[in-house]
């Protein structure tokens, strides 16, 4: 997939080049053809950076503070096969280890409105869409057991300030601005003993930053490249595991709090970059 996006950049590079003299001949008797209102659409792919050491964090004794070690009734490690940036395919690191982190396909809708004053563009855009990524973190316990924790995009929306340089039909630019993001968090291990309850919140605000360039092909309608940089602070979701069916010597159970334990993930900033393109129509 990421083969047939970077695909994607020559071509419409070279369409821009080819339709750029005869944009600008359209255009002549336009100063300024970037001003004004427009609605669009972008499409892309996106790749988000594995997070290397990442593991799962317990607090045992519930009170919030996590980096306590769960250990077994004859004090050793419950978590010593150890932990993986990825979905566990089994339930020791030996049975498959993990799966790498899923980069996916994005696509949104957008609309914007800019002001050209000579060379200078300034405006905004607000944006709503899809990415296909999912982020999971595992970890083993000597049971054998595995435990993972997965995070997607439900959706997400973003509403950001623009500014950059034109150059007859050209712009160069760059975009900042706030995101907002329903972000899914799904648990499952292999562990069928203890109970497991869910908590958190989804939606998460975060911020986008990023630049491009758009190309006019016509009086109304432009086309472009554009990366862009998401970031999101998810460190709300909490996995409860209590003692269920399990014997009271288990490990998540076991003194200073026989209530239980809470799981959380130690990568608690979520992140990816996307590589898309991006058409409009201006009114």
């Amino acid at each position: 997939m990421r083969t047939i996006l970077l695909g994607l950049a020559p071509a419409l590079v070279l369409t821009a080049v080819l339709a750029a003299p005869a944009a600008a001949q359209d255009m002549d008797s336009d100063p300024q053809p970037f001003s004004g209102i427009y609605v669009g659409a972008a499409g892309g792919y996106d790749v988000q950076p594995n997070p290397v050491g990442a593991r799962l964090l317990f607090d045992r004794n519930l009170d919030g503070r996590f980096g306590d070690t769960v250990v077994t009734s004859g004090n050793t490690n419950a978590f010593a096969p150890g932990f993986c940036n990825g979905a566990a395919r089994g339930a020791t690191p030996q049975a498959g280890g993990c799966r790498n982190d899923k980069d996916g396909w994005a696509y949104y809708g957008r609309i914007g409105a800019d002001t050209q004053r000579g060379h200078v563009v300034v405006g905004f855009v607000g944006e709503f869409g899809k990415s296909e990524i999912t982020d999971s973190t595992s970890g083993f316990s000597t049971t054998p057991a595995n435990y993972v924790l997965t995070r997607d995009v439900d959706y997400e929306a973003s509403v950001r300030g623009r500014a950059g340089l034109a150059f007859g039909t050209t712009l160069f630019y760059g975009t900042t601005g706030a995101g907002y993001a329903k972000i899914n968090h799904t648990f499952s291990t292999t562990n069928t003993a203890n109970a497991f309850a869910l908590r958190g919140d989804d939606t998460r605000f975060g911020f986008l930053a990023g630049g491009g360039i758009e190309q006019k092909i016509g009086r109304h309608f432009s086309i472009g490249l554009e990366y862009m940089y998401h970031r999101y602070n998810d460190d709300q979701f909490r996995v409860r595991v209590t003692q269920g069916s399990a014997a009271a010597t288990n490990p998540f159970v076991l003194t200073p709090n026989t209530t239980g334990t809470d799981i959380a993930r130690s990568d608690n900033i979520f992140r990816w970059h996307s590589m898309r393109a991006t058409a409009a129509f201006r009114f």
